[in-house]
């Protein structure tokens, strides 16, 4: 019996083509069908294909998010679907791989992937990456996983993986955690999953969530443009172990102080956040003025968590972050 693989397309480099007026190219060009019939699947598979959006991933919003999200739900009410692929640019993919692992409770496997290289340009990764994961999503060694990445053979977990080279086609990793195993031609090998999946069912649309990035001398006064604005949400990269210039910790509770909440992620590749220091400005400071320590997520992830979060009511946000 064959395996049935849904692919849902939505643009990117991985379906770009060259535009002969620029010379450069341009997203989205290429449609889903265009590009499966490159990849000379196993004649196990099964694939459907449908194509949702012809959008370079910088234009992603939260909204197309939403659509995706239902698109990939009413592909799992058919129960004969092994799995879904999703095409993805790769500039937002790990954040849209990392909403899906939130609100996409269905046992089996969702996998993004994309393309460094454009299908027209010589040594492209768009045929090899997306086969493999086409293999990947029909595999039973895939259940369980929630959504994952594939890309350059390797089973990325959305939870850490961040796309680490602006053009190498290596370009996705999990700093300081790895892979969860990879797809060696029509085999696939696994040896990790996470410990924990999270599944939060959306009650509103998601919010206006804001990441502010620190550097030296940074004094704050985006928080309070951001709070000004509407933001219910504000995810703050702080130095090292979660500190600020201690004019930022003052804004951070101007924010908390009007109902906004703030987590506090570090620009590290690796490492928490965590109470080490008492002086002002520090994680110990934040946490004291209401702030979240945000442990090892990442900025992105910690926005897309929260954003998720405060959509579907959830309580006890601090919890939630360790």
């Amino acid at each position: 019996m064959k395996k049935k693989v849904v692919l849902i397309s939505t643009g990117g480099t991985i379906a770009s083509g060259v535009n002969p007026e620029t010379g450069l190219l341009t997203s989205g060009m290429l449609t889903g069908e265009e590009l499966a019939k490159q990849c000379e699947l196993p004649t196990y598979i099964e694939l459907n294909v449908e194509t949702l959006f012809h959008l370079p991933s910088n234009e992603m919003t939260f909204d197309h998010l939403i659509q995706l999200k239902e698109k990939i739900e009413k592909v799992f009410e058919n129960q004969e679907v092994a799995g879904v692929v999703v095409t993805h640019g790769t500039d937002t993919l790990e954040e849209t791989a990392y909403f899906l692992d939130l609100t996409i409770g269905d046992a089996r496997p969702v996998v993004v992937t994309g393309a460094q290289r454009s299908p027209a340009t010589i040594g492209t990764d768009a045929f090899s990456n997306l086969r493999q994961a086409i293999i990947l999503a029909a595999s039973d060694e895939a259940k369980n996983l929630g959504t994952v990445v594939l890309f350059n053979e390797k089973i990325l977990p959305a939870r850490y993986v961040k796309k680490n080279h602006a053009s190498n086609v290596d370009g996705f990793n999990a700093p300081g955690f790895g892979h969860l195993g990879y797809v060696d031609e029509e085999e696939v090998i696994l040896y990790g999953k996470a410990v924990k999946k999270e599944t939060y069912e959306l009650k509103s649309e998601l919010p206006y969530v804001e990441i502010i990035k620190c550097s030296l001398g940074s004094d704050g006064r985006l928080i309070k443009y951001a709070v000004e604005t509407g933001a219910k949400g504000i995810v703050l990269e702080a130095f090292g172990r979660g500190q600020v210039h201690p004019a930022v910790a003052e804004q951070v509770q101007y924010a908390i102080e009007k109902g906004v909440i703030v987590v506090v992620t570090t620009s590290t590749a690796e490492g928490n956040v965590k109470v080490v220091y008492d002086t002002p400005g520090t994680a110990y400071d934040l946490q004291k003025k209401g702030a979240i320590l945000g442990r090892d997520y990442d900025s992105k992830k910690a926005r897309m968590k929260l954003a998720v979060m405060l959509a579907a009511g959830v309580g006890d946000l601090e919890k939630k972050f360790k």
